[in-house]
């Protein structure tokens, strides 16, 4: 059977604001108009639909009973990520990296960010025995701003505590620093692949 979803909230649910797991933007998410939100101890759990018409999405929440808050939602929430002009292999893996983050699973992610740069310097010719050499190759491919580049070894210095017992730069790999890599990355993969694009739009308009 079909629910249609209805912007009239039924009795007992509250709107909720979220970005869609689905279609990745953000809104104010209502309930099915036939289903209220059930109430299970401190908590309320219930059906969302995304706003967007051309997603729809189902989404099931877990809320704050007290304050109305978003505790989890199923499936996740995941950070918003422009893939325009960037080749699909490094989007396969930085959304892999994306979809770890969004479920909690911090060092996969982190390991996956380093993956990223690994095909990054793969993507654009840059050789070494190993992800610092690709690096250092990598400042005679791409043109960046130094603080991209000494970011870019942050993040494999990031990767390798993921990934080894013995690594011990940082002092964790939790959300904070996962949620700052995946923010470096992005910033990374912008100027490397979608600048050019940018400015050639912007020139474009010119009379």
């Amino acid at each position: 059977m079909y629910i249609k979803a209805s912007n009239a909230t039924p009795f007992g649910s509250v709107p909720t604001t979220l970005r869609c797991p689905h279609c990745r933007r953000e809104g104010t998410f209502f309930g099915f108009a036939q289903i209220a939100d059930a109430q299970i101890g401190e908590y309320k759990v219930a059906h969302r639909i995304c706003p967007n018409p051309k997603c729809q999405g189902h989404i099931f929440v877990v809320l704050s009973s007290r304050s109305g808050e978003l505790v989890t939602s199923y499936p996740p929430e995941r950070i918003d990520f422009d893939t325009a002009d960037i080749p699909q292999k490094i989007v396969a893996s930085f959304e892999e990296a994306l979809t770890c983050h969004a479920n909690g699973c911090f060092i996969a992610a982190a390991m996956l960010v380093r993956k990223t740069l690994e095909v990054l310097c793969e993507d654009r010719g840059a050789l070494g025995a190993d992800l610092r050499a690709r690096i250092q190759s990598l400042r005679t491919k791409v043109i960046l701003p130094e603080a991209l580049f000494e970011a870019i070894d942050h993040l494999r210095l990031l990767g390798n505590d993921a990934a080894h017992i013995e690594s011990k730069t940082y002092s964790d790999v939790g959300v904070e620093e996962v949620v700052a890599a995946i923010a470096l990355t992005k910033e990374i993969l912008k100027a490397v692949y979608q600048y050019d694009t940018l400015l050639t739009a912007l020139k474009a308009l010119k009379k």
